[in-house]
């Protein structure tokens, strides 16, 4: 399975006016850890990182230090998360049937979970990680007013890895460039396109790495796996 990683964003809500994937956790940068569990799921045999040039002499360090067994292409990205997988879809090798995309801050994910959302794509057109949502949601206007609760039954959080037969997004994306829709993950523009989005059960400590409170958070997921 061929894996996409989105890997261009900045570090404006963590504080930072770097690359937040370069941020550390527990000594080493975020991005190494997303490709340290990616690169041991066995499913996945090819990655690229999607980033901007001017990242990409510390990404190959983070490569250098971690001597993978597999290959890792380096992308360059767009202006938006869109722009940027639309890119990465077209640098795939040409015999790459399906792929995952997952953020490189969701940092926590396991190779099981790669593994799963892997083995799950040979049987559908497309699925994301996903897990049920705790809370009461509401939904309110724009001032503020509450105009409906609706049932969390029937309510998932969305994470990352999402999967996709490759052709097919290729041309979600394609139609999206055209119409100019913005949409902040893939399944979105695999809704617009009335195609059908699986749920696979994803990891409550998958989380995404955004703000400093994150970080910590992350740094005591990370210590109580690795003692």
């Amino acid at each position: 399975m061929h894996l996409l990683i989105p890997a261009a964003g900045m570090g404006k809500r963590m504080g930072s006016d770097r690359n937040k994937l370069l941020l550390t956790l527990l000594g080493k940068p975020l991005l190494a850890w997303t490709l340290q569990a990616a690169a041991v799921a066995e499913q996945i045999t090819w990655i690229g990182i999607i980033g901007q040039p001017y990242d990409f002499d510390e990404f190959v360090d983070i490569l250098d230090d971690l001597n993978l067994s597999i290959p890792v292409e380096l992308i360059q990205g767009g202006e938006t998360r869109q722009a940027s997988v639309f890119n990465g879809l077209k640098a795939l090798p040409s015999d790459a049937p399906a792929v995952l995309i997952h953020d490189g801050a969701r940092c926590l994910a396991t190779a099981d979970l790669f593994n799963r959302c892997a083995q799950a794509l040979k049987n559908c057109q497309g699925l994301i990680a996903a897990i049920p949502v705790k809370d009461t949601i509401k939904v309110v206007n724009e001032h503020r007013w509450i105009q409906d609760t609706p049932d969390r039954r029937h309510l998932w959080a969305a994470q990352t890895p999402q999967g996709f037969e490759v052709a097919l997004l290729k041309n979600c994306h394609q139609q999206g460039e055209a119409l100019g829709w913005e949409v902040t993950d893939d399944a979105a523009l695999f809704e617009k396109c009335q195609l059908p989005v699986k749920i696979i059960e994803g990891e409550e400590t998958n989380l995404k790495v955004t703000t400093p409170m994150d970080l910590a958070i992350a740094e005591f997921i990370l210590r109580h796996r690795l003692t």
